[in-house]
């Protein structure tokens, strides 16, 4: 089996192409990857996990291969958040990191993602001489000198958030919120900090579940109907939610209203530019709504647009060039945070653009399209089958000139196929980075339209 890196690193079946030998592979192509690139002194590796079957198992594993190349390995004692791994590899001046973790993927998935010493998820150009040693380079030889430490990302990381987030502000609105960690690994952190600032928090899912629930650990609308029940029955301020290893998000509002990440990336970005006065740029993923574009220009803010997988809005982080840069996948980051998404600190912020402004999210939202406008979207997954496989390059070459009766004013290939309509309405097409799928995006200005516009790019990838 070939192992491939994509969107977000190396996912497989556990037992099935993810077992040890692999693992060994991947850990020591990484060794060599990291030993050919380091300067003199640099050894520190973070090794992490989600809350996966066999996590501290196979981080373990990998933890003793690369002692044995060497490194000094701190080995995270705990189902550790992507974002806490992210501030603890700036932290300890790290080489990087290898996190065990498949974030949303269903149960029986395991992978790693391998951040490097940024605190940024690897680049495209990195993973592949990765794989490529996988393949082809003899390993790394085994050295002297390598170390196993126990480590805690926990302190630092919620230390940090501390000076991101207005949390006095919080405090003193004293609402009251619901957490669903999806037993994942946000439990013990996005609850503490607001614990430690004196606010009530009900949590739910905060117990490991290797089989999360019999579901996948994804916290779109469809997973957080208890959080929703919760929220509507008990009166709290707002729903929070995180994914299995912590890095995306899902909301509801005080009225039981699921609010969709691209909802919260445009809403964020707009409260950061008014209450922090920053005046740098917007980022989105070409995934993503293009309301953040709205924001922007309401707002007299430079917009980027990006191929979809964060570590290229991660670069823009690096560079101190966005306030906010975003996914419609629910992840996000801010200016002075990590190149890496944190669904801990867009729930927090959540919370506090509610507390800051005395307004609901619905609210503000309301108040955004009163400016802005008001657009719709959304995206379905076509299975991605051999057939489909083999006509898909030549269907996304094609060039034509109108889809279900729609003139294509422009088509933007950078990532995928993005139709671009004459009325400004958009359709993406492109195969998921983590999953067998061929997405399809869309966006209008309501939402019968969307279904409909949906439809016309299933059949046009059908047809």
């Amino acid at each position: 089996m070939a192992i491939r890196f994509g969107t977000s690193g190396w996912r497989a079946i556990i037992a099935d192409d993810f077992t040890f030998e692999n693992v060994r592979l991947v850990t020591e192509a990484i060794c060599s990857y990291l030993t050919k690139n380091l300067s003199d002194g640099q050894k520190t590796l973070i090794v992490g996990h989600d809350s996966r079957f066999m996590g501290e198992k196979f981080s373990e594993a990998a933890a003793e291969i690369a002692k044995q190349k060497g490194f000094r390995i701190l080995l995270c004692d705990h189902p550790t958040p992507t974002p806490a791994i992210s501030q603890a590899i700036r932290s300890e001046k790290a080489v990087g990191a290898m996190n065990f973790t498949a974030s949303h993927n269903p149960p029986e998935y395991q992978g790693i993602k391998f951040s490097t010493s940024d605190g940024a998820p690897a680049l495209p150009e990195i993973t592949k001489q990765i794989e490529e040693i996988i393949g082809n380079t003899p390993q790394v030889k085994d050295k002297d000198g390598g170390s196993i430490e126990k480590y805690d990302a926990r302190p630092k990381y919620l230390d940090d958030l501390k000076t991101k987030v207005r949390f006095d502000q919080i405090a003193n609105a004293k609402g009251k919120y619901a957490y669903d960690a999806l037993w994942g690994t946000g439990r013990g952190y996005l609850d503490k900090i607001l614990r430690d600032n004196g606010l009530e928090v009900r949590t739910i899912h905060d117990w490991r579940d290797v089989t999360f629930g019999g579901s996948s650990p994804e916290p779109s609308e469809k997973h957080l109907e208890e959080l929703r029940e919760a929220v509507k029955t008990k009166g709290f301020t707002l729903g929070l939610a995180t994914d299995g290893d912590g890095d995306r998000f899902g909301i509801i509002d005080s009225n039981g209203e699921f609010i969709t990440p691209n909802e919260l990336v445009a809403l964020l970005s707009d409260y950061l530019a008014e209450s922090r006065g920053w005046t740098e740029g917007l980022a989105r993923s070409v995934a993503t709504s293009h309301l953040i574009d709205k924001v922007a220009e309401n707002r007299g803010l430079k917009l980027y647009e990006t191929p979809v997988g964060f570590k290229f809005i991660g670069e823009l982080i690096n560079e101190d060039k966005i306030i906010l840069g975003g996914e419609e996948s629910a992840g996000l980051s801010i200016k002075g945070h990590y190149p890496e998404k944190d669904g801990i600190i867009a729930c927090l912020l959540a919370a506090e653009a509610v507390a800051a402004r005395g307004k609901s999210l619905t609210e503000q939202l309301n108040e955004l399209y009163s400016r802005v406008g008001k657009l719709e979207s959304g995206r379905i997954g076509v299975k991605l089958t051999d057939e489909i496989a083999k006509s898909l390059t030549e269907k996304l070459r094609q060039e034509p000139a109108e889809i279900g009766g729609r003139r294509v004013e422009k088509i933007n290939r950078i990532d995928g196929v993005k139709f671009i309509f004459t009325d400004s309405s958009w359709m993406l097409m492109r195969p998921s980075g983590t999953e067998p799928l061929v997405r399809i995006y869309a966006e209008t200005k309501n939402v019968q339209d969307l279904e409909v516009l949906l439809e016309q790019g299933r059949r046009y990838l059908l047809g």
